[in-house]
């Protein structure tokens, strides 16, 4: 058995064929973790204990049964594990349930072991929080960023640590690292998943928890064991037609696929990544599909500024909340200490404008999508960015989200789809001349989850990326940027 030729779902099929034990898939992930951190700094608070006392207790018969896995260290409250949430200020909390996601995680038979790094309060594009001691690098190009808010997720799983672990998404927060890691990344329709029992609703509804993977089948597991709403959530998802699994079983019917290789405001974006949107283009039109040039039209401008306000709303609640009248400068980062300065002239009606403008928004992108099945465009309008570009420092949170070199110009794609609540997935199909990963993202319209993974499996199957992997971490050859293999 070689931990690095399967999936997740393909080494839980070793347990339970008897091929491999629980325990032994541990030990290689606590191995690989030690040999590859000290690189990547993605795995964090890991509680090996918890995970063998898992083991003996007699893990639940679920599809990933004995599977190693890991949470992102930013929600995902689970018993036993506790969190920095990216933070100084929020450090070693405990909680004394698990969140209704991390229950059916349990109940799928993964094995929990540790947490993975996320920058403080997940509201950057890369991962570099103070409370870490360093940043978290990109298997890919020790220079480079995984990407963020789930960096940490995606670093490991791109470096072989673990087959697929846990993330979630607010404004990218899955399908940037995704992208800049050569992984497959969903977020899924508002609501598929739970947010309870620790909150109703995440950033006004646009936050989602979701998975970074190898393969499309896992993220169609993983959705099959975690969705559908907790008790008491305000609103549910539409229901599924059938499992997600079931969904990717057989390719979708032919769709009319718009491509935008803009911004979606018109904007160039760096030739690696339109080149990557067109690349896309011509495989689904190899398979049938039907592609013609696209724009969703819609106030993008409108719509950032207005998650803007909303994001520094609720960074501001969880961080005074926390602090007790203790001096933020002693606590938190810069780009925090921002986003609190900005919530403080933002007025309760300010807030439900913000909420009217993003629902005004989903209603436009629901219209625009009349006459297509599917968007394509890149994920990112820049290759992965470079450790430093997106660091906390600054307390000019408005400019580090939307100034000229700031979030917005260099991530203009994900956020309209947590705003629109639509399912988005980023594919790794593309690299660029210097090996690194350039996604491209796929979206659909609201609820057609299964007809997003359905594309996307068949997309895979057509140009599989499996055996693309990142230099070996340990030979010194990921200094730069990676060769292509």
């Amino acid at each position: 058995m070689t931990y690095d030729d399967h999936d997740a779902l393909g080494l839980a099929a070793l347990v339970a064929s008897g091929e491999a034990s629980p325990d032994e898939l541990l030990d290689e992930a606590l191995a690989r973790t030690r040999r590859l951190n000290s690189h990547i700094n993605a795995v964090v608070l890991i509680q090996e204990e918890e995970a063998r006392r898992a083991i003996r207790s007699g893990l639940p018969r679920g599809p990933f049964r004995g599977v190693p896995f890991l949470l992102k260290d930013l929600g995902a409250e689970a018993v036993g594990f506790p969190s920095h949430s990216g933070s100084r200020l929020f450090a070693d909390q405990s909680d004394p349930e698990d969140s209704s996601i991390v229950a059916r995680l349990r109940a799928a038979g993964l094995v929990i072991f540790g947490r993975t790094t996320a920058p403080e309060g997940g509201i950057g594009p890369a991962t570099e929080a103070a409370v870490y001691g360093g940043p978290t690098r990109n298997p890919w190009d020790l220079s480079r960023t995984p990407g963020g808010s789930s960096g940490g997720a995606g670093a490991a799983v791109a470096a072989g640590i673990v087959p697929a672990a846990h993330g979630s998404d607010g404004g990218g927060s899955v399908r940037i690292p995704a992208s800049n890691c050569g992984l497959f990344g969903l977020k899924p329709t508002r609501a598929r998943l739970p947010d309870g029992p620790y909150a109703g609703e995440g950033w006004g509804g646009m936050a989602t928890d979701g998975f970074l993977t190898r393969s499309v089948r896992d993220t169609a597991a993983l959705l099959d064991a975690c969705h559908g709403a907790d008790l008491g959530a305000p609103y549910h998802a539409p229901p599924l037609r059938r499992s997600h699994m079931d969904a990717i079983s057989r390719p979708p019917p032919r769709l009319r696929v718009g491509l935008c290789e803009t911004t979606f405001e018109g904007g160039p974006v760096h030739p690696d990544c339109a080149e990557a949107a067109r690349d896309a283009a011509r495989l689904l039109e190899d398979l049938g599909h039907r592609v013609e040039p696209f724009r969703p039209d819609a106030d993008h401008a409108a719509m950032i500024r207005a998650w803007v306000d909303i994001v520094a709303a609720g960074t501001a609640l969880s961080v005074r909340r926390e602090l007790r009248g203790r001096d933020p400068a002693d606590w938190v980062e810069g780009v925090t200490r921002g986003a609190l300065a900005h919530a403080a002239t933002l007025s309760a009606e300010d807030y439900l404008a913000a909420l009217g403008t993003i629902h005004a928004y989903g209603r436009r992108m629901a219209a625009a999508f009349s006459g297509i099945d599917i968007l394509l465009s890149p994920v990112m309008a820049e290759p992965p960015a470079r450790i430093g570009r997106f660091a906390h420092d600054t307390e000019d949170y408005v400019a580090y989200r939307l100034g000229p070199e700031g979030v917005w110009p260099y991530s203009p794609f994900c956020t309209a789809f947590n705003a629109s609540g639509q399912p988005a997935a980023s594919v790794p199909l593309f690299w660029s001349a210097e090996g690194l990963p350039i996604g491209v993202q796929l979206a659909a319209p609201f609820g057609e989850d299964e007809t997003l993974l359905a594309l996307c499996r068949e997309m895979e199957l057509a140009r599989p990326w499996w055996t693309r992997r990142p230099p070996p971490l340990d030979s010194g050859a990921c200094s730069g940027a990676a060769s292509a293999p």
